[in-house]
């Protein structure tokens, strides 16, 4: 988008300064003036939208289930966190940070040509524990509520059956799932990643402390998410936006309008 934004944007400014005061009047726009000019003001606007306001994700895969479904079409709020230059992603203005409990969208720290979307468990300085399907954060349990259970097909081809609990996250309310016949963690799939230092691992599961400038996320489907227990911590500087709303599900309509807690 960026580079038919400098395409259109050129040709309209080129035809403003040299090709407009040449033509002879009355004399009709080449097609290649008169095309890019008449896109250039929508592709703009697009563009300042997607920037610095909001911006639409689909969601391709199952780790926020039952929060979030294969399929939902979000709106992600761009400057909640801060209004940042868009493709250098550098921060001009600080508005608001992550708190625990937000659903949050960032770029992959290990490649950030992908964007995830998680939910925030811990801020720069918290000591996040996950032990036997349970979070703590400080030091003290996150409170649960058993809710029931929870039926799904993944991929296609294979039928889940999950506990569903409803979790209290800072000034957030949401249900999660866990699978109480899988591990807590899967020590394979541990990565060697950036400041690995901060965090202890073992049978029972792990312990992080998340370091200055940096944020711990979990998915909501607990024991179907690739996130920071295994990959590592989210830079502030890969932060994309806050998951506000979805706007839209082919398979599911209902959903249509509903806020992201």
């Amino acid at each position: 988008m960026l580079i038919l934004l400098v395409f259109t944007g050129a040709i309209w400014l080129l035809d403003r300064l040299v090709l407009r005061t040449r033509r002879p009047d009355g004399a009709p726009e080449p097609w290649w003036v008169e095309y890019p000019k008449s896109f250039f003001p929508v592709i703009l606007i697009v563009f300042v939208l997607r920037s610095f306001l909001v911006e639409p994700f689909k969601i391709p895969s199952g780790s926020m289930i039952p929060t979030l479904l294969v399929g939902d079409f979000i709106l992600v709020n761009k400057y909640t966190y801060g209004i940042r230059l868009p493709v250098a992603n550098v921060k001009v203005l600080d508005l608001n940070s992550p708190k625990a409990g937000d659903v949050m969208v960032f770029r992959y720290p290990e490649d950030p040509s992908l964007d995830y979307i998680k939910r925030v468990v811990g801020v720069p300085g918290d000591k996040v524990s996950y032990r036997d399907k349970r979070l703590e954060i400080n030091g003290v349990p996150v409170a649960t509520k058993p809710v029931g259970d929870y039926s799904y097909v993944e991929g296609g081809l294979s039928f889940v059956n999950a506990r569903r609990l409803t979790e209290s996250l800072g000034e957030h309310q949401h249900d999660i799932l866990v699978q109480p016949d899988l591990p807590t963690l899967q020590p394979g799939g541990v990565r060697r990643f950036p400041l690995r230092e901060n965090c202890e691992y073992n049978d029972s599961g792990f312990t992080c402390t998340v370091p200055p400038g940096h944020f711990f996320t979990m998915g909501d489907n607990r024991d179907a998410s690739a996130d920071s227990r295994y990959w590592g911590f989210v830079p502030e500087r890969n932060i994309v936006g806050k998951a506000v709303m979805i706007w839209w599900n082919f398979d599911a309509m209902g959903r249509i309008g509903t806020r992201i807690h």
